[in-house]
């Protein structure tokens, strides 16, 4: 158990964990001269049975807060310090609106001094603590007064801290492992070393792992837990991991990174959160106001964005969103608090829903009561809420899934539990109703229903073209996994560059189709390199020119063909073909970029068809030329689709 202390400076949380443990937290010289504690200190308690009490000792000045809450994570009980002889002090309030806002429901208040104050004295000053403590999370917690000179009371509060240990909450050890960084230094013969507590998750010697959000991967040395070297470490403890890395120094990490899972490394600048205003600010919270986020032991300038409209009044709470200065590590569930600019005055602080925030759209109702469903305490239950709202692009299940830090089998037992259908596989996998996704097919296929009623001479429509007649026009890639199933279960047909309803042809005349039987061979044998219309017109001269134009028109516009410049026509299947070469040329480039050249030479096609090919390809929104070359735009099969009829 992670006990953390807090309080008003020169209240005794040092002398009172020294008292505990026989250890002195204080370790920079500068606290050793001026008496008081400048940065978090930590100590251990090893008990009879071979488990550890840690003890985070945190400042308690007003300038240090800062300090005091980048040790307040991970921490399982709060104790309270109050110098009986003062009695609650302006940090002492402090401190306990910051254990509120955390969520800290499980603590102990300590009346440090006893030696020092009357019977009476000691029982007021109880009382008066009660009273702060009836409106928090530590509503109701014991009072105990202790002397750290004389040891009254010591035993009383260790015996109390075994009781609280034996009835502490489970730590999260079924996700992917995270560590908030307090601290950083370099070891002579050891190297870099970090230190934390371990939120979530499992990690062992030889692991591989992140520091976000910046990404650089480091592998786990060597590892102490509550002070112990071990060969692993859970959610819960108190770990120092001794990192490795390719040219790795201590500058690489500071305090406010996280060591994460792969998995869970996500670095984010905006968040969507449950936002609390202290109840004992002067005033309300404006719209756009700038603060300081601290989550972890990050502390980063941040905008608090008001999604619902009116000020945030003091003791009330709200949707926000906080666009931060810079990139964090954040999870769904994290506790924040948020101080003013300045960074003197606690304002607020609450609990993160969605780590991924959009930037725009944020105060639409749809938006809210999606953040509504996030909120929701399981992620069957959030799943499912999210689900029957039937948002237009599907679920993200990638994210849903990192934001809530959710190991393979987890995910497996939430998709069981809310009913769906999955489109697209692995990070690009989006979850619907089956009502939804039903009704997604009978729109497009409306829509080119009515296009065939309008139009019976055109083959249909490209997927860019349906895509954009759409009622409720969804995201590029939301569509295109749309389309893709809807061409797989047959409710649509894919014939070239053009999907239609199946059944849906647009015929040849009989001389036009004894024409087409006529040329067809050439193109076949042609294959990525098709023969050029004067060409073809060289090798029969009884074919016309005017004549084999209108035929080869009308094979475009049925989707037979494909038209590249004034002199190539290409067949779909040779089409896909070249495009999936410039797929895998540009994906192979340093640049990611498509080049002409290298096109020409991976196909052995001559430069009077390659230039107008890749200018057909940016023509048609497959490539987009930039300086550094062609770059793809989209998959190949998603725009020309698979081999078409002939």
């Amino acid at each position: 158990m992670i006990i953390g202390t807090a309080g008003h400076i020169d209240h005794g949380k040092t002398s009172l964990v020294r008292a505990l443990t026989g250890v002195d937290g204080d370790r920079l010289a500068e606290e050793k001269t001026r008496g008081i504690t400048i940065d978090l200190g930590f100590a251990y308690q090893t008990l009879d049975d071979g488990s550890v009490l840690g003890f985070v000792d945190v400042p308690g000045h007003e300038k240090l807060v800062r300090n005091m809450l980048a040790g307040a994570t991970g921490i399982d009980y709060a104790m309270l310090v109050v110098a009986a002889d003062d009695g609650p002090m302006p940090q002492t309030r402090e401190h306990l609106a910051i254990v509120d806002l955390l969520g800290l429901a499980r603590g102990v208040v300590v009346l440090t001094k006893c030696d020092r104050v009357s019977a009476a004295r000691l029982a007021a000053v109880g009382a008066e603590m009660h009273a702060l403590l009836a409106t928090t999370t530590l509503a109701g917690a014991e009072v105990l007064a202790v002397s750290s000179t004389t040891g009254q009371g010591i035993e009383a509060l260790r015996a109390h801290l075994l009781g609280a240990r034996s009835v502490s909450a489970a730590a999260r050890e079924d996700a992917h492992f995270r560590l908030a960084v307090d601290r950083c230094f370099t070891l002579a013969g050891i190297g870099t070393v970090v230190t934390g507590t371990a939120v979530a998750g499992r990690v062992a010697v030889g692991d591989r792992l992140r520091v976000s959000p910046g990404g650089l991967p480091v592998r786990v040395r060597g590892l102490h837990a509550h002070h112990s070297e071990a060969a692993s470490g859970h959610a819960g403890e108190r770990l120092a991991l001794n990192l490795a890395a390719a040219g790795l120094d201590k500058g690489d990490i500071a305090r406010g990174d996280w060591i994460v899972a792969e998995a869970v490394h996500a670095p984010t600048r905006r968040l969507d959160v449950r936002l609390r205003l202290l109840a004992g600010e002067a005033g309300p919270l404006a719209h756009w106001t700038p603060v300081h986020l601290h989550l972890g032991a990050t502390d980063v300038g941040a905008r608090v964005a008001l999604l619902e409209g009116q000020p945030l009044a003091p003791g009330a709470s709200a949707w926000a969103q906080l666009a931060l200065e810079r990139e964090i590590g954040a999870l769904h569930g994290d506790r924040f608090i948020v101080r003013d600019q300045s960074a003197t005055r606690t304002l607020g602080g609450g609990v993160v829903v969605d780590p991924f925030a959009p930037p725009s759209r944020r105060r639409r109702a749809a938006r809210l009561a999606a953040l509504a469903a996030q909120e929701l305490p399981t992620p069957q239950a959030a799943l499912a809420a999210l689900l029957a709202q039937e948002p237009a692009a599907g679920i993200d299940l990638e994210r849903f899934f990192v934001a809530r830090n959710l190991l393979p089998e987890a995910r497996a037992a939430v998709l069981a539990a809310a009913p769906h259908r999955l489109l697209g596989e692995g990070s690009a996998a989006r979850a619907f109703t089956a009502a939804q996704l039903a009704r997604h097919a009978a729109a497009m296929r409306g829509t080119l229903a009515a296009h065939h009623r309008r139009k019976p001479d055109s083959p249909g429509l490209t997927p860019e073209q349906l895509q954009h007649q759409l009622p409720a026009r969804p995201p590029a890639a939301v569509f295109s996994l749309l389309l893709r199933d809807a061409i797989a279960t047959v409710t649509l047909q894919r014939s070239g560059p053009y999907v239609l309803v199946p059944g849906h042809e647009v015929a040849l005349l009989p001389a036009e189709q004894k024409l087409w039987e006529r040329l067809r061979p050439w193109l076949d044998e042609g294959g990525m390199q098709p023969p050029k219309l004067s060409d073809m017109l060289a090798r029969d001269r009884t074919l016309h020119r005017e004549q084999m134009l209108r035929l080869l028109d009308k094979l475009v516009r049925m989707g037979r063909l494909y038209a590249i410049g004034a002199e190539y026509f290409v067949q779909p299947r040779h089409l896909v073909q070249l495009a999936e070469r410039a797929e895998q040329l540009a994906h192979d480039d340093p640049h990611q970029r498509l080049n002409v050249k290298a096109l020409r030479e991976a196909t052995g096609m001559s430069r009077h068809l390659s230039v107008p090919l890749v200018e057909f390809f940016d023509q048609v929104g497959f490539t987009r030329r930039d300086p550094e070359g062609r770059k793809i735009r989209r998959h190949a099969r998603d725009l020309f689709g698979g081999p078409a009829h002939g």
